[in-house]
């Protein structure tokens, strides 16, 4: 616990900090205590009840962001850092090195978007962020109610209902660095029925790296629905479409000499994303409900990537690469039962779920010309497959919540999730190293527990958790090969405490927690005697940490907000083509994140806000073997807002001082690698709200 001992004297000094950005109220006193929240137990529940580390993004914190993706809203909780590759495309740190490892779950009102075993890298781009009302995080494990992939954390954006009278909005934002984006949201309630249409179109040209232009749609419907006095139902429909040119990451030369041209001209991203889900709610009485989910997606993710692009042994002047596509159609339900009981003050959510999700794979070989500086001009398909296969995967699930109140101000709580998954892989070329296995069955089964309590006085609260997470083999873990490896579910044991406390009239607000989470069953790529590699359940790693958060609002004007966190990542067990890095720490996993902010609103002109935001990413290794670090970045944010009457104006100076940064540097055999981070980018935007 090395860890807790390298930072205990800083979270002492904070009074130990989990950040929760709630809605701030109108009166000078942070109201955090009384926060609700959905995603700790799948039903609102205070904040101060929930024995986990789980923060809030208000609908006060999105409006006044004004954030063109995601990681500009996200990155303000403590403990959490979403890596910005460019166009809304991503990795996730969340008591996790930097990673696209399938680490992490990404929920839309308590619905996961994919289905598990696909690869889930990039999810969040699949998101309607103009349909966002506000955004739970949890860190740490939630697999005991949400299943596999809930083990860094869980990011649950919950959509905007319906209003009780018509209301509507549109606006259009620009900046320096050829980004164009307009939104627009109308909405009304018609005697049962409330209707809500939200969305967005993005687009960039021109924008700082070469050949990064991009554009989404995003457009979202609700509709609620009161049938009865018991009865309610909510229907939701989502689409994404979304392209991006792949520019890829900078070599260490391009990176030093701040040349922001990229050898590739061709490649590129593309999604298409459907969603429609529909829930009716049974209100038996004030103790009892029932809700019923019926879901469907669709899914395609089409590609033409720079990271499969290799040059030609024999010819300078060509390369080999792929156009591939990996698609699925999904079709989930599932029941919930919430049963109070005067017993204990305690609770019973009882559920089961079933996902169906057929998926398919194929990829295509393409024949690349390259001119004598080495970028990449165009490229020849073909009609050669490299892979054509199709996964059913079938996950059944139930899990119970318990929680009751032993004594006053003490809260326990008990959970146990039991998930079963089929995988029935058909091959559709002949198995070989290249193409995969052979047609293959695969049963995973894991039984997932957590055991919690809180307690609260006088506006002071502890908690403390032991939990689980977990996630099955992904499709290419196991089906890469001619042979299919033998694996198990990688497993993460999570132990952690924290706690909050409200001082000063509720005008100082602090939370925190301290974690340890040792992973098992790891996936490693291992060599065996005959010199070949396979994919065994070898590898272990241990994360610990402390975060921190304080929230301080001295008058009506002024909001200071900090959030922290200082971790470690490391392998306990790893090999990798041959190479012991037992005892290094993990790569691309830096020991200290922070973001703070300062916002004023001055009492003399109402509808003005004026914040000043900082954002710091300590160092970290590059690659694993631990011989490169890359020192980190500090960035600073500025943004500016005034509302008149219906129309709202802001202007957003992101990396206000122009620093030069990476948003993620690794190193690997085959050189260094730079993902550049935007430049300084001045945002100008209006905004009309109609029918208020």
């Amino acid at each position: 616990m090395k860890i807790l001992l390298r930072f205990g004297v800083i979270a002492m000094a904070w009074a130990c900090p989990v950040i929760v950005l709630g809605q701030e109220p109108d009166s000078p006193h942070i109201n955090k205590l009384e926060e609700l929240v959905v995603t700790a137990s799948r039903t609102a529940q205070k904040r101060t009840e929930a024995p986990v580390a789980i923060s809030t993004i208000s609908s006060r914190t999105i409006a006044d962001t004004k954030a063109n993706q995601l990681d500009q809203l996200l990155n303000k909780v403590s403990g959490v850092f979403m890596v910005d590759l460019g166009n809304e495309q991503h990795e996730m740190s969340i008591r996790q090195p930097m990673t696209t490892a399938g680490v992490f779950l990404y929920l839309e009102d308590g619905i996961p978007i994919r289905t598990t075993g696909v690869y889930n890298h990039n999810a969040l781009l699949e998101m309607n962020t103009a349909a966002a009302k506000q955004i739970e995080i949890i860190r740490g494990p939630a697999s005991s109610l949400y299943g596999a992939e809930a083990i860094g954390g869980a990011v649950n954006v919950i959509t905007v209902s319906p209003p009780a009278t018509p209301a509507g909005m549109v606006s259009i934002q620009r900046n320096n660095n050829g980004y164009t984006r307009g939104d627009g949201q109308v909405g009304a309630t018609f005697g049962k029925w409330g209707v809500i249409a939200s969305g967005y179109y993005a687009n960039r040209t021109n924008g700082p790296i070469q050949y990064s232009d991009f554009h989404k749609t995003a457009l979202t419907l609700r509709v609620d629905g009161r049938l009865s006095d018991r009865l309610t139902s909510t229907s939701s429909v989502t689409y994404v479409n979304y392209y991006s040119d792949m520019y890829g990451s900078l070599d260490s030369a391009h990176f030093a000499q701040h040349n922001y041209q990229t050898p590739y001209s061709f490649t590129y991203r593309k999604v298409a994303a459907l969603r429609i889900r529909s829930t009716l709610d049974w209100r038996w009485s004030d103790k009892a409900s029932t809700q019923v989910s019926v879901v469907y997606r669709n899914n395609s993710v089409g590609q033409n990537p720079s990271y499969y692009i290799s040059n030609s042994r024999t010819n300078p002047l060509l390369a080999n690469g792929q156009i591939n596509d990996n698609s699925f159609h999904s079709f989930l339900g599932l029941l919930q039962h919430r049963q109070d009981f005067r017993f204990l003050r305690s609770r019973l959510i009882a559920g089961a779920s079933a996902d169906v999700s057929p998926s398919s794979y194929w990829a295509k070989y393409i024949a690349i010309q390259r001119d004598a500086k080495g970028n990449y001009g165009s490229y020849t398909g073909s009609d050669s497959l490299l892979s054509n296969y199709s996964t059913g995967i079938t996950n059944l699930a139930g899990y119970v919540d318990y929680e009751a109140s032993l004594l006053p101000g003490l809260k326990a709580v008990a959970a146990v999730r039991y998930d079963y998954f089929h995988y029935g892989f058909r091959n559709f070329l002949p198995p070989s190293a290249s193409t995969g296995s052979p047609d293959t069955r695969n049963d995973f089964y894991r039984v997932t527990p957590k055991v919690g309590a809180t307690y609260n006085y006088k506006g002071i609260g502890f908690y403390a958790n032991y939990s689980q997470g977990y996630v099955p083999p992904q499709v290419t873990d196991l089906y890469n090969g001619v042979k299919v490896p033998y694996l198990r579910p990688q497993t993460f044991f999570n132990y952690e405490a924290g706690g909050w406390l409200a001082l000063l009239r509720n005008k100082l607000y602090v939370d925190w927690s301290v974690y340890r989470m040792d992973g098992t069953n790891q996936i490693i790529n291992v060599r065996q005697p005959d010199g070949t590699f396979v994919n065994q359940n070898a590898g272990k790693t241990r994360h610990e940490g402390v975060e921190y958060g304080v929230t301080v609002r001295p008058s009506e004007e002024w909001t200071l907000r900090v959030s922290g966190a200082n971790s470690d990542h490391w392998f306990v067990v790893q090999y990798e083509n041959g190479k012991n890095y037992s005892g290094r720490q993990m790569a691309a996993a830096p020991h200290f994140i922070l973001n703070s902010e300062l916002t004023w609103r001055p009492n003399f002109l109402k509808g003005f806000r004026l914040g000043a935001e900082w954002q710091r990413l300590g160092r970290y290794w590059m690659d694993d073997a631990n011989t490169v670090r890359y020192a980190g970045f500090g960035i600073v944010n500025f943004r500016m807002g005034y509302t008149y009457r219906a129309w709202e104006v802001w202007v957003n100076a992101l990396n206000a001082f122009n620093t030069y940064y990476a948003a993620l540097a690794t190193k690997s055999t085959y050189g260094y690698s730079y993902n550049l981070g935007d430049p300084a980018e001045v945002t100008v935007g209006l905004a009309w709200h109609f029918l208020r």
